[in-house]
């Protein structure tokens, strides 16, 4: 070996837990948005990454652990994007927004957000759509995501003013609902239509969901 060549520094151990911590969230966001909190054991994590289960249980004390830390990754960068749009929307607006300008800022950066980052933002967004419907996976909706959800509300009622605040609920429901559809990425679409449309296809959804769901407002007022 030459005497200039100089040896490679051992990795950190605080490193190596990062790596190994990410690589486990990975593999079981990757799992958990195929078969949900209850068709997913650590053995399968582990046997994922390459590791022993013990490992994982070294890192994860449970799988309810797991699930909620998988959750908490990605929530707060979702919905902080998603507020710092809804903030800048308002501005925007200068008092008078619209339901399709606010369904704009609160739908398109979050589309963008899964398309644009790459498989696991895109695992992730299945994770979530699977989840959503179970009492986990509505609870911890309820922590990490209820305050964007509001704001995105009081947008709309501010948009509505003579709308009941049951119709803007509802309305918000079924925009959520077809947000999830689209997020879990079923390849229903694609069959139905032949190949025409792909469920992975964010940006053709992004082009027409808020107009789609704004003009759904407007019917639901008597």
């Amino acid at each position: 070996m030459s005497m200039t060549t100089k040896k490679r520094a051992p990795r950190k151990k605080a490193d190596q837990r990062a790596e190994s911590i990410e690589q486990i969230l990975d593999a079981a966001e990757y799992l958990f948005s195929k078969n949900g909190l209850h068709g997913v054991t650590l053995r399968d994590v582990g046997k994922r990454v390459g590791i022993h289960t013990t490992l994982v249980h070294y890192y994860f004390k449970d799988k309810k652990n797991l699930f909620e830390a998988v959750f908490a990754r990605r929530a707060g960068v979702t919905s902080d994007r998603r507020m710092v749009a809804l903030e800048q929307y308002e501005a925007k607006a200068k008092g008078k927004p619209t339901v399709e300008g606010a369904l704009h800022a609160f739908l398109d950066t979050d589309l963008d957000l899964y398309y644009e980052g790459g498989v696991n933002w895109m695992n992730y967004a299945a994770f979530c759509a699977r989840v959503s419907n179970t009492p986990e996976g509505a609870e911890l909706m309820d922590v990490y995501f209820d305050p964007v959800v509001l704001k995105l509300v009081n947008i709309l009622k501010r948009a509505l003013p003579d709308y009941s605040d049951e119709d803007i609920f509802w309305g918000y429901h079924f925009v959520t609902g077809a947000l999830m559809n689209t997020l879990a990425r079923t390849g229903r679409i694609d069959r139905l239509s032949g190949g025409i449309c792909h469920s992975d296809d964010f940006p053709a959804v992004k082009k027409r969901i808020a107009r789609f769901m704004a003009a759904g407002f407007v019917t639901l007022k008597d």
